[in-house]
């Protein structure tokens, strides 16, 4: 009997935990991982910029901004138009399955209940009998929900072919400027981005990270914007309170592509995907010893960067995002 009892209290917990785990399904919520992103993308700050070539996966968001974050006026919803179906693990779906193994639990604690009169059989009879309920159940609301949501939406289009969005390559450090490789292809790009923007961008990659490494306040602030240059600086002075300092050179831009361009409150923006390579490294601010990344082989980044300008003014950055393409060694 102390096996049966063992096994038979592990039976339990199996099933318990197996209800609950469906109980709470519809309350989980995807997590996002990676680091954010700070500054500022104007209307556009907590929206993802599109998915590019040089940019395969959804960039970061930004979290460091003095933009404030717009909300959509909620709007009554009309009864039974779009109305949300309650699903079978809320209200009463819920409510039998709690009432089924909490009755079960304390039926097992008085002898009853799970197995009842037919001892170790009849427990594992009414563990199956629950469990088949359970996918029944499930299923059955699921198809419910699909069809009603369907014959709610009948306008709403799923699975058509999405538009057409090629992107080209901003050329690397050095490449000839009569280069006769294509510059022009289509991209979501609402103001016209040039090739002499294309190569301000990469002189700009270059320039600011150069000016990051050195720790040139002067020059970063001619090529930022007040926001973004206050971030750079705020992660200079941390590094400087942790005694290192951040040795940035030998930037290269490998290759990039323009997620979007567009045109709003009197100013430009542009925002980039650029695959670089640099060396990068943190070293001891007092003997130079290094103490994290490398300082003689090129490490290679992703990173998305908006780009801001106003009427008789140079392009200067505004925005940096992370993405899920992690700096690694060249050639590894």
């Amino acid at each position: 009997m102390p096996t049966v009892s063992r096994f038979a209290q592990s039976a339990f917990i199996f099933v318990f935990g197996l209800a609950a785990s469906f109980a709470t399904l519809d309350d989980a919520q995807a997590r996002r991982a990676g680091g954010g992103g700070f500054g500022s993308r104007g209307t556009r700050t907590y929206s993802a910029p599109p998915i590019t070539r040089t940019a395969p996966t959804e960039a970061a968001p930004i979290e460091r901004s003095m933009t404030p974050q717009q909300t959509a006026p909620q709007m009554a919803p009309q009864p039974g138009i779009n109305a949300p179906r309650p699903g079978f693990f809320s209200g009463f779906g819920r409510s039998m399955i709690g009432g089924l193994v909490v009755g079960g639990l304390f039926g097992m604690l008085l002898g009853q209940g799970f197995g009842g009169g037919f001892g170790f059989l009849g427990m594992l009879l009414q563990i199956l009998l629950i469990l088949g309920a359970l996918m029944w159940a499930v299923r059955f609301f699921a198809s419910r929900s699909r069809s009603s949501t369907a014959a709610a939406s009948p306008h709403n289009s799923f699975g058509g072919a999405p538009p057409a969005h090629t992107s080209f390559r901003i050329p690397t450090i050095g490449a000839s400027a009569g280069s006769s490789a294509p510059r022009s292809a289509r991209a979501p790009d609402e103001i016209g981005i040039g090739q002499t923007d294309l190569d301000r961008f990469e002189q700009l990659l270059t320039e600011i990270q150069t000016a990051y490494g050195a720790e040139d306040y002067g020059a970063m602030r001619a090529l930022t914007t007040p926001e973004a240059m206050s971030y750079l600086a705020e992660e200079l002075g941390e590094n400087a309170t942790n005694g290192v300092r951040n040795k940035v050179s030998n930037v290269h831009l490998l290759q990039g592509d323009v997620a979007e361009a567009w045109h709003e409150d009197n100013a430009d923006y542009a925002t980039l995907a650029m695959r670089y390579s640099s060396i990068d490294a943190m070293l001891d601010r007092t003997t130079g010893r290094l103490v994290d990344g490398d300082d003689r082989n090129p490490t290679e980044a992703t990173e998305l960067w908006t780009f801001l300008r106003k009427p008789g003014s140079d392009w200067k950055l505004s925005a940096i995002q992370g993405t899920d393409v992690r700096r690694r060694e060249l050639g590894r």
